[in-house]
């Protein structure tokens, strides 16, 4: 398998330096004296960075390590020796020697009076806030001890709360202007919904015309709410009626869970990243009162099944048939960000993606179909939770077209960390729980269902099964690990040949599957590019997730986050993956339990593109 590698904005931030000369002189040392400590930094490095590298604390609002430089919001600034005013860190590069003093008297007078002044435009309704005790503005507040709102504070409201989409809520009353999200959504997404109107005091974010988030073309991925420091994002929390249903005893409530929660849920309850709590999580929404919890990861092995049938069905139209209608590459369709994204920007290339739903949304028709016959309940009376890392399947479950059950097949999203949430509001503390399994009959799952939560998961989780069986052997990586799919550069391009296949395959014999892997929707417009440009003519299989990281970094996720944060997460999904007996989508029981008994003529059957499928494609025969 070869493999390429192309970087984006997303894995890999510019080096900052003062001019085009010193492009040259990368790797020179340059000589500082930070608070009386003397030191060397590479030339181009901000203040900001030196002293973050060195231990010395400098408080910051704008800055956050997934974007580029701002400084807007000046809570960095700091004492440059011979320079007239105080500079701020975040955007000062070091090309030259200088003394730095990070907390001289003038500094603290001017950080307090920042703080001050964001506080006299900021309506805190602190308890109510969802970011009460999450919040940056909050914890700067207490640190340099503001007891007292030196210039006034807001007492009226000044703007109306948009609540219009599924997945996102905005208070611009509770917005410092620090534009995090507004270069998330330019920079890291490169979607561009939100940008800062007006001038001077009368500045304030806003979306084209003003119109609400529901009416642009936000892609609800929810990377804005991840990065705002305060409460002006948020996620539209659905959990009141969930405990609604729960407390219902006419409603079966049942609940999902993805793999990326389960690995990040435990920042919630005070545990650095890189743990996983899926056993103890499961007892926990038992004592919540859900009456059963299944393993999203279940939908994602008979996702990979109909995923998978798929690609090879359209890579035979191509090879074998000569069909002019069948479009390669074929893309993944389980980030409702991603299909959001291609459907506002790139409607042309809607062909190419793969006609399978996410995985959370095949688990709501298949729970109001077959699991609600077999459970002798009315489908009409189950109440369908999913557990998400993500804001967009919020706005994916109410799409008009996920209603293939009769009903809508996914009623609620909610995200980790609303979550986490309703966990401490029954008085439970996640990490005291006893650990126990999934629910039948989906208790059963894999290990390639469960990297789906990271960047090229998918991919690699379709390699397994796709290369198993279409040459009868094992993908040949030591312990099923396909190093090409993971990590977190921008865009991965790979490939693996097909030779000695199996009968039913003689048509890829030979043949060299090319793949590529991306996240984040700025890689993906990258992608498109490309493929307009007709340099993916030979490719036949991308995967595209729309937040950095994979479903890992998700717009749900628990705040803050960052790629080390991220890396933590992929690290705890990949353990849990090598520690399961069941490691390979098509060897799952229960999956070819549901072929059997259910979606009897297979993947990409009749009956799987009713409640499995947006659209009808070419059937193609069970690959298993």
């Amino acid at each position: 398998m070869s493999k390429t590698i192309s970087r984006s904005p997303v894995s890999q931030k510019p080096l900052r330096v003062s001019t085009p000369d010193d492009l040259e002189k990368i790797g020179a040392q340059v000589s500082v004296k930070i608070n009386d400590r003397e030191m060397k930094v590479p030339l181009g490095t901000t203040i900001l960075e030196a002293c973050q590298a060195n231990g010395i604390h400098v408080p910051t609002l704008c800055d956050h390590p997934d974007l580029q430089m701002a400084g807007m919001c000046r809570v960095c600034v700091v004492e440059v020796e011979g320079m007239r005013t105080l500079q701020a860190s975040c955007a000062f590069p070091i090309t030259e020697p200088i003394t730095i003093n990070t907390s001289s008297p003038a500094v603290r007078r001017a950080r307090r009076h920042v703080i001050d002044l964001l506080l006299s435009e900021h309506k805190g309704e602190c308890y109510s806030c969802v970011r009460n005790n999450n919040c940056e503005l909050q914890q700067l507040a207490k640190e340099y001890g503001v007891d007292h709102y030196t210039f006034g504070h807001v007492e009226e409201k000044r703007f109306d709360i948009d609540d219009s989409s599924p997945a996102l809520i905005r208070d611009n009353d509770k917005c410092v202007l620090c534009r995090r999200c507004v270069r998330t959504c330019i920079d890291l997404q490169e979607v561009g919904v939100l940008e800062a109107v007006m001038r001077g005091d009368k500045t304030y974010i806003s979306t084209f015309m003003d119109k609400p988030l529901a009416e642009v073309v936000c892609i609800n991925c929810g990377q804005c709410i991840n990065r705002c420091p305060t409460g002006a994002l948020k996620a539209n929390d659905p959990s009141d009626e969930i405990w609604e249903a729960i407390d219902d005893p006419n409603k079966h409530v049942v609940i999902q869970t993805a793999p990326s929660p389960r690995a990040a849920i435990g920042e919630e309850f005070g545990f650095d990243p890189g743990r996983s709590f899926t056993g103890e999580m499961n007892t926990a929404l038992r004592r919540i009162g859900f009456d059963k919890v299944f393993d999203t990861n279940f939908t994602a092995d008979l996702t990979i099944m109909e995923e998978g049938t798929e690609l090879l069905n359209r890579i035979k139209g191509a090879l074998v048939d000569k069909d002019p209608s069948v479009k390669l590459p074929q893309f993944t369709s389980c980030s409702p960000g991603w299909v959001k994204y291609i459907e506002h920007f790139y409607p042309e290339y809607l062909d190419h993606l793969s006609s399978a739903k996410s995985p959370q949304q095949m688990f709501g028709a298949i729970l109001k179909t077959f699991y609600a016959e077999k459970a002798g309940v009315d489908p009409k009376d189950v109440v369908s939770v999913a557990v998400m890392p993500c804001a967009a399947k919020k706005f994916e479950c109410q799409r008009p077209e996920m209603n293939d059950s009769g009903y809508q097949d996914v009623d609620y999203g909610l995200t980790s960390r609303e979550l986490a949430t309703m966990i401490k509001e029954a008085g439970i503390h996640l990490p005291e729980m006893p650990q126990s399994h999934f629910d039948d009959p989906f208790g059963d799952a894999s290990g390639a269902g469960l990297i789906f939560g990271a960047t090229g998961g998918v991919m690699e989780a379709a390699l397994r099964t796709v290369y198993e069986l279409t040459t009868g052997r094992e993908v040949p990586f030591e312990n099923l690990r396909i190093e090409a799919t993971r990590g977190f550069e921008g865009i991965k391009q790979a490939s693996v040949k097909l030779e000695n296949v199996v009968d039913d395959y003689k048509f890829l014999e030979g043949a060299e599957v090319k793949f590529i892997v991306a996240h984040g929707t700025a890689n993906a417009q990258k992608v498109m590019e490309m493929l307009k440009a007709g340099e993916l003519n030979d490719v036949h299989f991308i995967e595209i997730m729309a937040c950095p990281g994979g479903c890992l970094g998700g717009g749900g996720q628990p705040i803050p986050t960052s790629e080390e944060i991220r890396a933590k997460r992929a690290e705890a999904i990949y353990k849990e993956d090598e520690s399961l007996p069941l490691r390979k989508s098509h060897e799952n029981p229960a999956v070819n339990m549901l072929y059997d008994k259910f979606f009897t003529d297979g993947p990409c059957g009749e009956l799987s593109h009713k409640l499995l499928h947006t659209h009808y494609t070419k059937r193609g025969k069970y690959i298993a």
